[in-house]
């Protein structure tokens, strides 16, 4: 009989610990066996450790809308600023060619910094949980032409045609469990690195390969491919080829759509021969 109070009490701690509802004095000590003693004050370290985590959270994610915040209006300084540098430039009788030349390059800086901001907030939310990834159950045709048709300018104006091939389908449409918002972060990064990496008049296919688990999303480009050696370290964090360093970006899309798809139960694999191109392909989970 009192084993099982015993047991019983303890049980109440693990529950009301695991709700996050536990707290040290609710429990007299003088009525405590050794065994819950100890369960209490491992309890009580685990709640305070949980307490100091969501505290750093809270601080972290404060900070991260902080350093957003803050950057915007020089942001948006620096492209106002730089367009009525513009203006006067084209209006100044004396303007040289090479004043056009630093004014482009300062567009482009300001550009690639504004990227750069949005990206690492991006990744900083994500890694820290705090934006979640909450999948739902959605259409994936009429996502992958809404993603692809956004694209569809980027591609046009480096002279690339984006297609979107419907020729393995079957006319129905397929669903998956996925996070729109961010899913669509995680196509459109891959759709813009087949357009960085592939050649003016070349073309990009976008397909949907529907399998028993999986609903398949393929981005296949004529670029120059990647090296066997290089395909494990795409992924990473800030990792550019050194053959690549010409072509714009940071090197954090692929490592965001891997994580993005990673919290939606999805996957992407790669398939790429050097000097014939690149495949990338998202599977969606369909729950």
């Amino acid at each position: 009989m009192f084993e099982n109070k015993t047991i019983d009490r303890i049980e109440k701690m693990l529950d009301s610990a695991m709700e996050g509802t536990f707290t040290e004095n609710d429990y007299d000590e003088s009525k405590l066996s050794r065994l819950e003693s100890k369960w209490k004050k491992y309890l009580y370290s685990s709640q305070l450790a949980k307490n100091q985590l969501d505290e750093t959270k809270s601080n972290l994610e404060a900070l991260i809308a902080d350093i957003s915040h803050q950057t915007k209006t020089p942001m948006a300084n620096l492209k106002l600023y730089s367009e009525l540098l513009g203006e006067r430039i084209n209006n100044m009788p004396g303007a040289t060619e090479e004043d056009q030349k630093l004014l482009s390059q300062i567009r482009e800086q300001t550009e690639k910094l504004d990227f750069l901001i949005m990206s690492l907030t991006k990744m900083s939310r994500l890694e820290s949980n705090i934006i979640e990834v909450k999948p739902v159950r959605a259409e994936v045709d009429s996502f992958v032409k809404e993603v692809t048709d956004a694209m569809r300018f980027v591609a046009d104006k480096k002279g690339i045609s984006l297609r979107l091939n419907d020729s393995e389908r079957d006319g129905e449409a397929d669903n998956a469990v996925f996070d729109i918002k961010w899913t669509r972060e995680a196509l459109s990064n891959i759709i813009d690195n087949a357009i960085k990496y592939s050649s003016e008049k070349s073309t990009i296919k976008v397909s949907i390969i529907p399998y028993e688990m999986y609903v398949a999303i393929s981005v296949q480009d004529e670029g120059k491919g990647i090296e066997e050696t290089e395909i494990a370290k795409i992924f990473d964090r800030f990792y550019r080829s050194d053959e690549n360093y010409d072509v714009e970006g940071v090197g954090l899309g692929l490592y965001l759509a891997r994580e993005i798809l990673k919290r939606e139960n999805g996957y992407i694999k790669v398939k790429s021969d050097k000097g014939k191109g690149s495949e990338f392909i998202i599977y969606l989970w369909r729950g």
